[in-house]
């Protein structure tokens, strides 16, 4: 996203304007209808559509710089939306959304979910369903959808053994997220790797030395919460293995480093099988579910696009290189980078609520940072998606806390103090960049 004076740019604070602009549009209209003036049967955050917010963040952006005529700032625009990582990611986001699809409507989510259920014993429901969701949250590579599938498990077993609600959802929301940030197939992954131009599987092997443990230590903690409670009888739930079987080959074919687009395929052709198999799927249902999995990625791909030509604008105008200017008055060394890419990651994720459109925004500056302070692109790429998950999977007024409040009828804030996960996995995180040489 150069252009051929984009290395004599100078810092300029007025370049930030238009994220300025989209956060005040996004984020304040986002509280006002949330917590000031909410609106009924319709989550506050959700009021101003983010492409809207963004159209206009990039109107101003236009507005800007008189040096450049409105030719050349299409051109700086084309520039940005036409790198390589930008199409790929784009590309990638339509097979994700078509694989996503066929594996809701085959069934695919729940039968695993059941399946696991029915063989962890009833005593270790809680653990159990954190298991579940980590599972269940690689292989989709959503955490919404396994949110979705896996918090109306969550409020039966609460309500079968007797167990604290918001505990029950609390585990699996932080589950969704251990899968959010690892899976190979997740938006938050193609966005943070493919815009920092690294493999997936490199960002992985770097992503699971914080992200495992850390799931670890949460797992072990349920272990004893399990033993200290008396056991319960949860219920039994039906399940197909036909149905659940090719998540286990998606999630397989992942993690032994299949390239991202044979995998879909893949995934795709077996679920199309395994529900004509057990009746799940017709062909008129096979091909409705796809086209609504891609379609329903239309605005993730239009904010990406968006972002693109802003970030395009502001870079060339010089708002990075003001930035950059703020974090080499702070930052001391590889730490300094890698705190201040954390920390842009982590506030851009709470001012728009959105993990993966808080990489996008967040991406190219962080691409500079990691640059002026050696910092390796993978762990910038480990750092984008960690650290936009863990604020997304805490805030109150994420899309991930809100879905599994309405579905259990209770506060998003209520789920909070059980989110055990995505705290843990910002104590690694903190660890992490302390120990950076």
């Amino acid at each position: 996203m150069k252009t051929e004076d984009s290395k004599a740019v100078r810092s300029n604070p007025k370049a930030l304007f238009p994220i300025a602009l989209f956060l005040v549009l996004y984020l304040g209209n986002g509280i006002f209808f949330e917590y000031i003036k909410p609106l009924e049967g319709q989550m506050g955050f959700y009021v101003v559509s983010v492409v809207l917010a963004f159209s206009i963040s990039l109107i101003a952006a236009f507005l800007q710089n008189r040096n450049y005529s409105f030719e050349e700032k299409i051109h700086i625009c084309a520039q940005g939306i036409g790198d390589d990582n930008i199409v790929i990611m784009l590309f990638i986001f339509l097979m994700a959304g078509a694989f996503s699809g066929i594996a809701s409507e085959a069934g695919g989510a729940s039968s695993t979910a059941n399946m696991l259920l029915n063989i962890i014993p009833g005593r270790f429901a809680i653990p159990g369903l954190f298991l579940i969701a980590c599972i269940i949250s690689m292989a989709m590579g959503t955490s919404v959808g396994t949110i979705s599938v896996l918090a109306p498990i969550a409020c039966a077993v609460s309500q079968n053994g007797g167990i604290d609600l918001p505990l029950c959802l609390g585990v699996v929301v932080g589950g969704s997220m251990f899968g959010d940030n690892l899976s190979f197939i997740s938006d938050t992954t193609i966005a943070a790797t493919k815009t920092q131009g690294v493999e997936m599987k490199d960002k992985f092997r770097t992503n699971i030395k914080v992200a495992l443990p850390s799931a670890i230590i949460t797992f072990i903690i349920l272990i004893v919460y399990a033993l200290m409670k008396n056991g319960a009888d949860v219920g039994d739930f039906k399940f197909s293995f036909i149905q659940a079987l090719p998540y286990f080959i998606v999630l397989a074919l992942s993690i032994i480093g299949i390239n991202v687009f044979i995998v879909l395929i893949t995934g795709i052709v077996l679920f199309v099988g395994a529900g004509i198999m057990t009746g799940s799927l017709t062909y008129a249902t096979a091909l409705n579910s796809m086209g609504s999995g891609m379609s329903g990625m239309f605005e993730t791909m239009i904010v990406t696009i968006l972002v693109a030509s802003i970030a395009s604008l502001m870079k060339e105008n010089g708002g990075f290189e003001a930035i950059l200017s703020l974090i080499r008055r702070k930052a001391n060394g590889k730490r300094g980078g890698m705190l201040g890419i954390a920390l842009l990651t982590a506030f851009m994720d709470v001012a728009t609520a959105n993990n993966t459109v808080a990489i996008v925004i967040a991406a190219p500056i962080a691409k500079d940072i990691s640059d002026e302070y050696e910092v390796s692109p993978k762990m910038t790429a480990s750092l984008l998606d960690t650290c936009s998950c863990i604020m997304q999977g805490i805030i109150p007024y994420g899309a991930q806390l809100l879905v599994a409040a309405n579905i259990a009828q209770i506060t998003s804030v209520s789920i909070i103090p059980f989110l055990i996960y995505p705290f843990v996995l910002m104590v690694f995180i903190a660890v992490a960049i302390i120990r950076a040489k």
